[in-house]
């Protein structure tokens, strides 16, 4: 695809996978295409959470078809996320690579707070809140987001295991709905908002709005029953509540305005809701059309106007942990100065090193926000925060990719041959930031020799790093720091040479 205004966003739902083509005006999205599929992605789990193989191969035909769609689109045209399922099921990782296969597009599983920020990004680009805080509510198929926010950045984001496909299992899957499964399902929905209703309300917001399938539905099915203003309130949701009870099950209810595929799941949804209206006492909610896909398009966006948020939470990761931005911005200079020369050495495409590059930026620049905890291990620290913490903007992979590259910039080499293994450019990223970590330790400004070059050896088996011996001569420390991590690479099987120039 050689117009880079046209972009494509796969959400890979616990309920539906959705794939949508659009084109940027100016930061207006104009839909070109869109397809959808009702993939009850989250029914396959069973009772230990892995996904059975009928859920699996409805998931992979439908991103085969996904794929010959977007089989002329460059990668940085295209972002796939994938939400609640993805990051529950056990067996996942078996199955992403055979979906990435199928899709020919790597998948980012995003954390729950980071899907709640996407969510709020579509939002509050096309219903803008003009100064008053809203309240947004997204029941997906197994999780729910709650987000406030009044600008382009929320203030609460918020997500919990709660959703349509999930809880219609879970309460509504024999031959009969009753007013007791319809309370149970409420209950147990209001149980877990309990978690963060002091929170939000604390916040407050101004309006609500809903977002996705669930929310539409109900307010679909209020307006042609009931002949409200397309808005959700709480007598219309008791309404069909009672409806279904006295029918039996939704299906025999038989409501104007809800579409087929959304019969399954509608009153799992229309639970999860209600519970969201007693606990945090909604009084009304406006629906929007706005979701998820939306916000991946205009993240996408902000990406290729260099507006990445990815690079903003590093800033604010800095400023949180204490970080020096001089030090850490040596540092990551370097570590991009070595990958490259080893990457070019070793003949790496050049969208590959693009990709790699970022990751070791990031890397350098936070590879020291352990040391806030402590300084001893400060790595270790550094790397559990990287793993763990909420980052808006980076993916699971993402974080896990951080995570690994500073765990590994310092200290023994053996405790990364297991999380490694044979992936080669991983291991020339480790390098390049301990080679970035350890000439820049003086705190100092870095001026190496032009002629400095990281190179694979002859062999493939080891790297070579040549210098200018006169420069070796002025800097003793450095010169003995090399000779502890040719060490370290021989430890692993992987040797590390010094070529004075």
């Amino acid at each position: 695809m050689n117009n880079p205004n046209i972009l494509a966003s796969v959400d890979l739902g616990s309920n539906s996978f959705r794939l949508q083509i659009c084109e940027n005006h100016n930061g207006q999205l104009k839909v070109i295409d869109s397809f959808k599929q009702m993939v009850r992605f989250a029914a396959g789990l069973d009772e230990h959470k892995n996904l059975d193989r009928e859920s699996q191969e409805r998931a992979l035909l439908c991103l085969a078809r996904f794929g010959e769609r977007l089989k002329n689109f460059r990668p940085d045209q295209v972002r796939v996320v994938a939400t609640n399922t993805f990051r529950v099921a056990k067996n996942i990782d078996q199955f992403i690579p055979r979906a990435e296969a199928a899709l020919g597009f790597p998948i980012e599983v995003i954390a729950g707070r980071e899907e709640a920020r996407l969510i709020y990004t579509g939002v509050v680009h096309t219903l803008p809140p003009k100064g008053e805080r809203m309240l947004v509510i997204d029941i997906g198929g197994g999780s729910t987001e709650f987000v406030i926010g009044s600008d382009l950045q929320p203030t609460n984001t918020e997500s919990l295991p709660l959703g349509c496909v999930t809880y219609s299992i879970r309460f509504f899957s024999g031959n009969k709905i009753t007013q007791k499964d319809f309370q149970a399902a409420i209950s147990a929905a209001q149980n877990e908002i309990q978690r963060i209703s002091k929170s939000l309300k604390h916040t407050g917001w101004d309006f609500a709005v809903g977002t996705s399938g669930s929310a539409k539905a109900i307010r679909d099915v209020i307006a042609a029953e009931y002949g409200e203003d397309e808005e959700i309130t709480y007598k219309g949701m008791q309404q069909i509540a009672e409806r279904i009870v006295a029918a039996g099950n939704t299906k025999k209810a038989k409501f104007a305005g809800l579409k087929p595929d959304r019969i399954e799941v509608f009153a799992g949804g229309l639970a999860v809701m209600m519970a969201a209206f007693e606990e945090l006492k909604i009084q009304k909610m406006i629906v929007t059309e706005a979701a998820l896909r939306d916000g991946v398009f205009y993240d996408l966006i902000g990406r290729q106007l260099n507006e990445d948020m990815r690079n903003q939470t590093t800033e604010q990761f800095q400023k949180r942990y204490h970080v020096s931005p001089n030090q850490a911005a040596r540092v990551a200079e370097a570590a991009q100065m070595f990958m490259e020369s080893i990457c070019h050495a070793y003949n790496t495409p050049v969208q590959e090193l693009a990709y790699w590059q970022q990751y070791v930026r990031w890397a350098g620049l936070l590879h020291e926000i352990g040391i806030d905890i402590a300084h001893t291990g400060y790595h270790k620290h550094s790397s559990y925060i990287l793993e763990n913490a909420d980052m808006p903007g980076f993916s699971r992979k993402e974080q896990h990719i951080l995570s690994l590259l500073v765990l590994g910039h310092r200290g023994d080499l053996r405790k990364m041959t297991d999380l490694v293994g044979d992936n080669q450019i991983m291991w020339f990223a480790i390098l390049s930031l301990r080679l970035a970590a350890l000439f820049c330790r003086a705190r100092l400004p870095l001026e190496l020799p032009p002629f400095t070059q990281l190179r694979l050896q002859e062999d493939g088996k080891g790297f070579l790093l040549r210098i200018s011996q006169s420069w070796l001569d002025e800097h003793p420390l450095v010169t003995g720091a090399l000779d502890y991590e040719s060490e370290q690479w021989r430890k692993i099987n992987m040797p590390f040479a010094v070529q004075p120039q």
